[in-house]
């Protein structure tokens, strides 16, 4: 079965879990996929980049759902959450998928 890169879920999660929270009208259920997937990506760094990298990939997927709600204020929504998708996703091949 081939791998799907750690920046595909990333970037899935950040996606993913903001989809669902705004089409089911649910937060939690769209922070559950966003857990999820984070929380998947994390082991996937850890298996290829290690502990420390995999801490600080960690900490730029949680800044950037963070970092997304303001910026889509001025942005909008849709926008803010490809652009800190796409960064996270940029990161985490840089750091774990580009060797893998």
């Amino acid at each position: 079965m081939a791998r799907v890169p750690s920046a595909v879920v990333a970037a899935g999660g950040l996606v993913g879990g903001y989809g669902v929270a705004r089409w089911t009208k649910k937060r939690q259920l769209g922070g559950a996929v966003l857990a999820v997937a984070g929380a998947a990506a994390a082991q996937q760094w850890r298996a290829r980049a290690g502990s420390k990298a995999a801490g600080a990939l960690s900490a730029a997927y949680v800044a950037a759902f963070a970092g997304s709600h303001p910026l889509a204020k001025k942005v909008g929504a849709w926008p803010a959450v490809f652009g800190v998708a796409g960064a996270v996703a940029l990161a985490s091949w840089a750091v774990a998928d580009r060797n893998a």
